[in-house]
């Protein structure tokens, strides 16, 4: 085996090496051959080592390297003395693929902020209809018997004025069919005003009170003795309320000043 100052290449050495280990003679022996090929293995990654620490040392030698501590001390001096002491360097120009990405970027940024808005507002559409309909259904619960309602109160208005065309004088034990009728009316009366009361239909008289547009109609102006001018003097035909809404405005006379 010749000596290592012959080989002028690593892979010189280990092509005599593995020339010369794995003759048949060494080979003889199988624990010999082992250790060699042990050897070997280190040696080569002993070599893959020195070459790894050389081409660092390469790269580190560099002379880009070493002038880049210097453009470093250049760049902070400028920024200590401020922008006016020397002019900036140019911007690098971006190369075509860069323009094409920036515009990319900047066609998708529009294109989210138009889909944002577009979410919002309909987001904000789908609350507004949530809450219309929610409404709806409530006024819908509560006013959906209004129609039913109109109709019933012909029928009190009915019964009211039969009660009142009865003269109370006669109504006695010594007249007993006019008294049961009479008794029969009152609380056919009494029990639709207590319909009336548990749907939410209230009778309102609203005699001396202010004249209100919104729940009185004023069938004539007549100066009343006893009376402000403005207030309701005659009540010709009581008013019903739903709920709070006017459903049938009192008939009223209004008192006027003389």
């Amino acid at each position: 085996m010749l000596p290592t100052s012959h080989w002028s290449t690593d892979s010189e050495f280990l092509f005599v090496l593995e020339f010369d280990w794995f003759k048949p003679s060494r080979c003889r022996n199988q624990a010999y051959a082992s250790r060699q090929r042990v050897f070997l293995c280190i040696w080569k990654m002993a070599s893959w080592c020195v070459r790894a620490v050389r081409q660092s040392y390469s790269v580190l030698a560099s002379p880009a390297l070493k002038r880049a501590p210097v453009q470093l001390l250049c760049t902070a001096t400028q920024q200590k003395n401020g922008p006016g002491s020397e002019e900036e360097p140019e911007k690098t120009e971006q190369s075509p693929a860069e323009k094409v990405l920036t515009e990319e970027k900047v066609q998708l940024e529009e294109q989210l902020k138009e889909m944002t808005e577009k979410y919002k507002r309909a987001l904000a559409d789908t609350e507004n209809l949530r809450t219309r309909g929610q409404r709806m259904v409530e006024d819908a619960k509560l006013y959906g018997i209004q129609g039913f309602c109109k109709d019933l109160l012909e029928v009190a208005d009915i019964l009211e004025k039969a009660m009142e065309s009865v003269p109370k004088e006669e109504v006695t034990s010594q007249n007993p069919h006019l008294k049961n009728l009479y008794d029969g009316l009152v609380m056919t009366e009494v029990q639709i005003q207590k319909v009336f009361t548990k749907h939410g239909l209230l009778k309102f008289n609203p005699e001396g009170q202010k004249f209100n547009p919104y729940e009185h109609e004023a069938l004539f102006h007549a100066p009343v003795e006893g009376k402000e001018p403005g207030t309701v003097a005659v009540v010709t035909k009581v008013g019903y309320k739903l709920h709070g809404r006017t459903l049938r405005p009192a008939l009223v006379g209004v008192a006027k000043a003389s």
